[in-house]
């Protein structure tokens, strides 16, 4: 039987992962992923599918929304002022820009260099995303101004769906607009994935989410809204001492977590006023106000109008 050896912190008694403890932090993490991402209503579109031959650049100007270019051909060098250094992607290469920051698309390392070796055609497939509800986003908040995933680096299920979104833009069927935006919604949602898994320095939420306490609590908030949350029932869950996990926890998301709780209650609260067969004031007990009113006052604290007018804006399904 394998040995488990303790390790001392905040003078309480933790011990190493075991295979099944690893499995649990993956499944901790991913589901606070999955629930974030899941209660924010996305727009991703594929936007342009193009062809480059010979010396070539495109500038992309700045943008309110985010950008991403997927590589399916060749390759291709990413500058801006966003960029320390010149990027080259290569085939099957993801970049994303979640702000939309200004950058340029070239055949060379210096796009204004005239004389630049041809490396033969260079095809991508161009995009924009944004999250088009909630004002408080901790997923986009939490990213760069551009990351990149390689397709060397990242996993079979990555590759696969960049490669069948490569596919469909050869495809010229009934449809295939559709198909692709879908595919890319997907593709995004896998790279934020990838890039938690591989960032070195992540920020905010996803730095939260590799660490295996902050990872444990967050999946009980975010599974449990509408419990009596204290930031001594918090901290039970990450396995810490109160004054510990508040300390680490708002010096890691970049917000206490009482005011995080609220902001996912609220985020959660707007999910569910899609929904009329739920009325506010069952919303309001789902979520663990004493009363309607209580609720009420807090949504419009949070959100800038009632509940009300979010439902009648989100044209709740019935």
């Amino acid at each position: 039987m394998a040995r488990i050896h303790p390790v001392a912190y905040d003078g309480a008694m933790d011990t190493l992962p075991t295979p099944a403890s690893g499995l649990a932090e993956h499944e901790d993490r991913d589901a606070v992923l999955e629930t974030v991402l899941g209660a924010y209503r996305m727009r991703v579109e594929i936007t342009a599918d193009v062809r480059y031959c010979g010396t070539w650049y495109d500038s992309e100007p700045a943008t309110h929304h985010g950008q991403f270019h997927l590589l399916t051909q060749g390759q291709c060098w990413i500058t801006g002022e966003a960029l320390d250094v010149p990027v080259l992607l290569e085939r099957g290469d993801l970049i994303v820009f979640p702000a939309g920051v200004r950058h340029v698309l070239s055949s060379s390392a210096d796009p204004h260099l005239p004389d630049a070796p041809d490396v033969g055609d260079t095809s991508m497939l161009c995009g924009e995303l944004e999250f088009i509800t909630g004002s408080h986003n901790p997923i986009f908040a939490a990213l760069p101004r551009w990351f990149v995933i390689r397709s060397q680096d990242s996993s079979a299920g990555f590759r696969q769906l960049a490669q069948m979104l490569a596919d469909t833009s050869r495809e010229r069927r009934w449809g295939r607009q559709l198909v692709q935006n879908k595919l890319a919604d997907s593709l995004f949602t896998m790279a934020v994935c990838e890039y938690v898994r591989q960032a070195e320095q992540p920020r905010g939420l996803l730095a939260a989410l590799t660490d295996v306490r902050l990872s444990r609590a967050l999946s009980a908030i975010h599974a449990r809204p509408g419990e009596d949350w204290t930031i001594q029932s918090m901290a039970q869950e990450a396995g810490m001492s109160r004054t510990a996990f508040a300390e680490l926890f708002t010096a890691t998301v970049g917000t206490p977590p009482i005011q995080y709780l609220s902001h996912w209650r609220a985020t959660e609260a707007r999910r569910l006023l899609k929904n009329r067969r739920f009325s506010v004031a069952a919303i309001a007990e789902m979520l663990g106000y004493s009363s309607e009113a209580a609720f009420r006052r807090f949504f419009k604290r949070i959100e800038g109008v009632g509940p009300g007018n979010a439902r009648r804006r989100s044209g709740g399904a019935s």
